[in-house]
């Protein structure tokens, strides 16, 4: 990659003369597997939040701590010397990263950060441990060179991001008051490249289920009892095609009942996206492009809601042939949800929907596997309008607003502590997120660094942020 051209800002001068350092204090996180979905990581998740909190306190944040819930904690740490007049900022990140499997696809390995050609690649590097280390390197300098920060601020850092964030809601609640903010930002998103800056509006909600199906008490020879019993596997795939209508649409009744279009700034946003099709499917290993009828590929994946099979498993898999009628079936599936869609409702949608495709007889299991709501803040909201000018400044050209298709906390982020919730991320499509060789680009990572030291100061003067944010 090209040499990096930074410009001068209020963090430059930082960034030249710790990038070593800097690098050193990451790659000794990255090498935590803080795989939180995995018992056997239980462990690695707490060393990785103690990691995470030692360092707040060397970075100068005060009042750290681990908050604990059901399973992973959390990290918290606060700087409140801004003043009364100044605005406090809540800065949410999670340290906690998705599994490595399979292994045997990275190039190097996966919890050793290995940088290649301007890149660093490890679990973790951009979701999400180095979009949070670049917040506290911010802090880091501005403490180091003014002893001060332009705004109160506050950090929370979660365990269980990578699975649904099945406690966080209760701790946002339990921790209301001390969470108590003007504005969240969120750095755990991306940018459409590297030359062409974005910046997230809003994110998709999930809901995921784990379907067990048992026809028998043990696999069956299928030369006695093939033809004449029940095959999961059979049923599974069923279910699976019945999932989608021939247009590409969640066949679930009442399932879009509720969808949002998007309002007229939102379609004029998107309509400037300099979007490249070929780039996509490059990004996407070069898999077809296919989804909802008459919808384009930014929407699909930014503002229509989607039902997905992510893993369907029965019988015997490996080498050969095994002559049975399978005993047992799995299925997997999420739906990303948008504005206005209940987690809630869509889980009861989908109960009614399924139980009428299993035959008598068959013993079904429906794990839930999290519910996250959706999450939209206005375009025409100061406090992006303060993230927006931030990106300018560092990337020379003002930011595309879109909408992103993952999914997280936000909305209860925004919802419980009453506050706009503000994006700030610098991951690229082709970071490898949740796949192996997961990469940061670390121009991205730098530029980051310096965009959250220009937002502290633009959220610091702009007018009557604190009674909009209320």
């Amino acid at each position: 990659m090209p040499e990096l051209q930074l410009p001068e800002l209020q963090l430059s001068e930082y960034v030249s003369s710790n990038r070593e350092q800097i690098i050193e204090r990451l790659r000794d996180w990255l090498s935590i597997p803080s795989i939180s979905c995995d018992p056997v990581h239980s462990n690695d998740v707490r060393s990785s939040a103690e990691w995470c909190a030692d360092q707040m306190r060397e970075v100068g944040l005060e009042n750290v701590h681990l908050i604990d819930t059901q399973l992973h904690p959390s990290v918290y740490g606060d700087w409140l010397h801004a003043g009364p007049d100044a605005p406090t900022v809540v800065v949410y990140g999670h340290h906690d990263v998705q599994p490595v499997d399979p292994v045997s696809d990275w190039d190097s390995p996966p919890f050793e950060a290995t940088e290649r050609d301007g890149q660093l690649f490890a679990r973790g590097s951009v979701d999400d441990k180095g979009q949070v280390l670049y917040h506290l390197e911010a802090i880091r300098a501005l403490l180091t060179r003014d002893g001060t920060l332009p705004i109160n601020l506050k950090l929370v850092i979660e365990g269980e991001e990578e699975f649904g964030s099945p406690n966080f809601e209760d701790l946002l609640i339990s921790n209301k008051e001390l969470l108590y903010c003007d504005v969240v930002i969120v750095s755990d998103t991306g940018m459409l490249s590297i030359s062409e800056p974005s910046m997230c509006i809003g994110m998709r909600g999930l809901a995921g289920f784990d379907i067990h199906i048992r026809s028998s008490d043990t696999d069956l020879h299928s030369g006695v009892f093939g033809g004449a019993v029940l095959n999961p596997s059979h049923l599974a795939a069923q279910i699976v095609a019945s999932l989608h209508d021939s247009d590409g649409r969640v066949a679930i009744p009442g399932f879009y009942d509720s969808v949002l279009e998007l309002s007229v700034d939102e379609k004029l946003a998107m309509e400037a996206l300099p979007f490249n099709e070929a780039d996509f499917r490059r990004a996407a290993g070069g898999a077809p492009l296919f989804g909802e009828a008459g919808r384009s590929t930014l929407e699909r994946t930014g503002s229509r809601p989607t039902g997905e099979v992510v893993g369907i498993s029965s019988g015997y898999s490996g080498v050969g042939v095994k002559t049975i009628v399978p005993s047992t079936a799995n299925i997997k599936i999420t739906f990303r949800l948008v504005p206005n869609q209940d987690p809630d409702q869509i889980a009861e949608l989908f109960h009614a929907w399924l139980r009428p495709l299993m035959p008598e007889g068959v013993e079904v299991e429906v794990w839930e596997e999290g519910r996250v709501s959706p999450a939209l803040t206005p375009i025409n909201h100061p406090a992006v309008k303060a993230a927006s000018r931030s990106i300018e400044k560092v990337w020379g050209k003002a930011p595309y607003l879109v909408r992103e298709g993952g999914s997280g906390p936000e909305e209860a982020l925004g919802r419980i502590l009453e506050a706009p919730v503000v994006f700030l991320g610098v991951g690229l499509p082709d970071d490898n997120i949740h796949a192996p060789n997961e990469r940061i680009v670390l121009e991205q990572f730098w530029r980051g660094l310096l965009a959250v030291g220009e937002l502290w100061f633009e959220l610091s003067e702009t007018p009557d942020i604190r009674k909009v944010a209320q």
